[in-house]
């Protein structure tokens, strides 16, 4: 499987992982300009997080080469997680005052 297969195949097990109506996951491969994406080095994920429907935080994830032989479900588990500790720290930000 090429290596842009796989990461298309990965985005799309994230966005299942993480199916949340204030989260939008973009990804972004080092050899195209998409519209929001910058050039890199390695493909990466562009994670958008709204709080209440203004609040915009956003994080970028890289996929390193040494993810790339991992398998699709693991490789999307690892970046669920980081997904949902970014999204953790966020709201702590968020409502921690409250």
């Amino acid at each position: 499987m090429d290596l842009n297969k796989k990461f298309e195949l990965l985005a799309e097990e994230v966005r299942k992982n993480m199916a949340n109506p204030d989260l939008d996951i973009e990804l972004c491969f080092p050899s195209e300009v998409d519209e929001g994406c910058e050039v890199k080095k390695y493909p990466y994920l562009k994670v958008k997080y709204v709080i209440e429907g203004h609040d915009v935080y956003e994080k970028e994830i890289d996929v390193d080469p040494e993810y790339w032989e991992k398998d699709v479900k693991d490789l999307a588990n690892f970046l669920t997680f980081q997904i949902q500790q970014f999204m953790e720290e966020i709201d702590s930000v968020e409502y921690g005052g409250e």
